[in-house]
Order: structure tokens, then sequence, then C-alpha cells
């Protein structure tokens, strides 16, 4: 997960221009099913209002992880050990889109 973590940095770093980072970030908590929760703002990215796929998969019990884009945000939600696929989906979404 440590490379998830630096690129994730790196996209953050990326967008920060003066104004973004004042109104617009990336939220990492926890939830109480166990697992974790990751919301990351779009608006004024090259991602906002770009297609994204939305991933659905809530079985087994404890190893589920689901991603959409709603309202301009990323939403990515996960068993206890999926944070890191979490940001890979989001990663890869952002680099195949071309926002590195």
């Amino acid at each position: 997960m440590q490379r998830e973590i630096e690129e994730l940095q790196r996209w953050y770093e990326s967008q920060c221009d003066g104004d973004w980072e004042h109104e617009f970030g990336v939220k990492i908590g926890t939830l109480d099913n166990p697992g974790w929760m990751v919301d990351i703002d779009l608006e004024g990215t090259s991602l906002e209002d770009r297609a994204f796929a939305p991933i659905k998969d809530m079985e087994p019990e404890r190893d589920w992880i689901s991603c959409d884009v709603r309202e301009n945000t990323f939403r990515g939600r996960g068993g206890p050990l999926k944070l890191g696929r979490i940001l890979r989906v989001f990663l890869d979404w952002a680099h195949a889109a071309g926002d590195d």
C-alpha cells in the first residue's frame, strides 16, 4: 500500500493550485461495520464529470468493496483490508484519464 499512498500524495499535490485545496480534498476514515471510506473531491480537477464504472462486490462479508462517483466525489468503501484496493481503483482511473 506504500505505493498507493505515494501516488495519492502526488495526485493531491498536483491539484493544489492555491485555490482547490482550500475548498476540496481527500478524506479517509473508518466505518463501524468495520471498514474504510475514501472520499475524493473531483470538482475543479480533470476528473470532474468524467464517467466512472461503479464497482460493487459485497462478498465475502469482510472483504467487500464499493466504489462510485456521485456529485463530483469519488466514493470508495471497503472492508478492513481494502484501503489499498480502494486507492488503487481511484488511481488507475485517474491515470487512465491522464490525470497524474
